[in-house]
């Protein structure tokens, strides 16, 4: 896991002070090293967070023929690829060297051959290209600038914004959907100019401009496949123990985020079969709140399986310390709640061990939302997955600024409406094409980044992936309850966990907390990104209003401030929330 940036220019030497603020601002990503590689008109830097080959798998790695690579992510295949080919001698006994060897041999379509979480670059100086790729699931980010002339990437669009390649104006349509669904869909970033690699593509670029793209799906064609209930139960469990086994390879300590839920508690059971000396988990809770504490829950579960727990209380005091903190780290920025404690819970991990592993992408796969049942439906009773944005009736935002958040959800809506697929697999691929990498990894990337430690998904695995989704709808849903094969096969791997309970929904009390304060209301109202966008006085009435139905859209618009403070006027975080917000912009 690292930070990677890099230029190409035209007919000119990168600037190497660029290269160096790039480098800079994505220190946090790297602490380990730095590395750098310039060769005519490409510039590539690295910060390193060492996980394998600590010692000699420094980057950029470069080979014979001078093509060099940098890398932020695992190849977790990296020993079968190097099996894969003899007479191929590696310079080092790291995971990202492979795909440099399969570029030379494959071309652009090395990526195919990759099962990880990646986002890197090669540059061939004799074929004056740079070549960036990103995995399928979009777990690792990788953003771009095309300037006049060349291009730019970096891991974060912060390092693109520090170096001066970028000024940090804001996207309208995106800012939309970030107040409206909490988070933005597609290629565009809230920052104007800079897009996202997509989930899965590979560039090509000549010259500082972009000459080939191609995606690898993250999710296979076709609709489901039956099959028998034991054979799939023991394919599932085939699957699972090989995609844990390779994501807990790593020559530094690991462990795991467990909430007590069915994705975490399916983590726990395999990790606790392929760990004899026991598992490592860490579970947040929210004391002296009306909020489901999983603790006591993920307690048993750890006790059972003979798991070191380690308990972390994430309080109001927690709230309104942290909070800034999240919201400078979330530059990609997405409104998740769940970004508190995940911060938090890494700032703890980081203490002993530097890999996590946790349970994202197993309500995606295998169909655990509530939306999906009713989405799932046959007509006239099926519902849209997303019917009222976060403001609708509040009569808050002032005119035009919600205008077309809709939009992007609805292109991925057509894009996914493939030819045989159902209903309940469109709705998870609409998920996975934007809710899942552009929401809930990018949270986990930089909560997990910003405390130096490594975040890895098993259940977001190509093969994981091609089992779970073709799937029998019955066996994701069936009497009301999603991820039902899931379950089935914890009722037997580990029956603590009560797979087949009515299960609550994970919550942070950031409402509740608010409510407490409704004084914070009229400091979030003076700052200018919100009074930009709020009708005046319609803040302050919202946060005086104190209610469940209006919590959510309080805590959008005071992450919104904060984020706006930081990542638009360029105001570092020095306090908590209140010193934050009563500082004179």
């Amino acid at each position: 896991m690292c930070g990677i940036a890099g230029l190409m220019s035209v007919n000119a030497a990168p600037d190497e002070g660029v290269l160096d603020r790039l480098a800079d601002a994505l220190a946090h990503r790297g602490p380990d090293g730095r590395g750098r590689h310039v060769s005519g008109t490409v510039g590539l830097v690295q910060n390193r967070l060492s996980i394998i080959d600590i010692e000699g798998g420094r980057q950029p790695i470069t080979d014979a023929d001078g093509c060099a690579i940098v890398a932020n992510g695992e190849v977790y295949n990296y020993l079968e690829l190097k099996s894969d080919m003899p007479g191929q001698v590696f310079a080092t006994g790291s995971d990202c060297e492979p795909p440099l060897h399969l570029y030379r041999h494959q071309g652009a379509g090395f990526a195919r051959s990759l099962r990880g979480m990646y986002a890197l670059a090669i540059h061939d100086p004799a074929r004056q290209q740079l070549v960036l790729s990103r995995d399928p699931f979009g777990i690792k980010p990788l953003y771009l600038v095309e300037m006049q002339p060349g291009l730019a990437f970096a891991s974060e669009p912060q390092a693109l914004i520090a170096a001066g390649l970028i000024q940090p104006a804001l996207n309208p349509k995106a800012r939309a959907e970030l107040l409206q669904m909490q988070f933005t869909t597609g290629l565009d970033t809230i920052f104007k100019g800079v897009r996202r690699l997509a989930p899965g593509e590979t560039v090509v670029a000549e010259n500082g401009c972009i000459q080939e793209s191609r995606r690898l799906p993250a999710l296979p064609a076709g609709g489901p496949e039956p099959g028998d209930l034991g054979d799939l139960l023991n394919q599932l469990d085939e699957v699972l123990t090989e995609s844990v086994d390779l994501h807990q390879r790593a020559d530094v300590p690991y462990g795991m985020f467990l909430s007590g839920g069915i994705d975490s508690s399916v983590v726990l059971a395999m990790m606790a079969r392929l760990n004899p000396r026991g598992v490592l988990a860490f579970t947040a809770g929210f004391s002296g709140t009306k909020a489901h504490d999983e603790r006591e829950h993920a307690r048993e579960l750890a006790r059972i399986t003979g798991a070191r727990h380690v308990e972390v209380d994430f309080s109001e005091a927690d709230f309104w310390a942290l909070l800034p903190q999240v919201a400078a780290c979330m530059d990609d920025p997405a409104a998740d709640y769940a970004a508190l404690p995940t911060f938090k819970l890494a700032r703890e991990a980081r203490k002993q061990v530097k890999v996590i592993l946790s349970g994202e992408g197993g309500d995606e796969l295998f169909a655990g939302y509530g939306r999906y049942r009713h989405a799932a439906r046959p007509w006239p009773f099926a519902k849209p997955m997303r019917r009222s944005g976060t403001f609708d009736g509040l009569d808050v935002l002032r005119a035009g600024i919600s205008d077309g958040w809709r939009d992007g959800i609805a292109t991925a809506e057509r894009v996914e409406a493939r030819s045989g697929r159902s209903a309940l697999q469109r709705a998870q691929a609409v998920d996975c094409a934007d809710w899942l990498p552009n929401d809930l990894l990018t949270k986990a990337d930089r909560c997990l980044m910003a405390n130096g430690v490594e975040g890895r998904v098993p259940f977001l695995d190509p093969v994981v992936a091609a089992f779970a989704f073709r799937l029998p709808d019955h066996l994701k849903v069936r009497k009301g309850l999603g991820k039902w094969l899931l379950r089935k096969w914890l009722e037997t791997a580990l029956p603590a966990a009560r797979p087949f309970d009515k299960k609550r929904g994970f919550t942070v009390p950031v409402g509740e907390w608010i409510a407490r304060s409704p004084h914070i209301g009229a400091m979030v109202a003076r700052q200018p990104g919100i009074a930009e966008i709020c009708r005046p006085g319609s803040v302050e009435m919202l946060f005086r209003d104190g209610s469940k139905e209006t919590g959510f859209a309080c805590w959008t618009l005071l992450f919104y401030a904060l984020w706006h403070r930081r990542h638009v006027l360029g105001k570092m975080p020095e306090g908590d929330v209140f010193s934050e917000l009563s500082d004179e912009v």
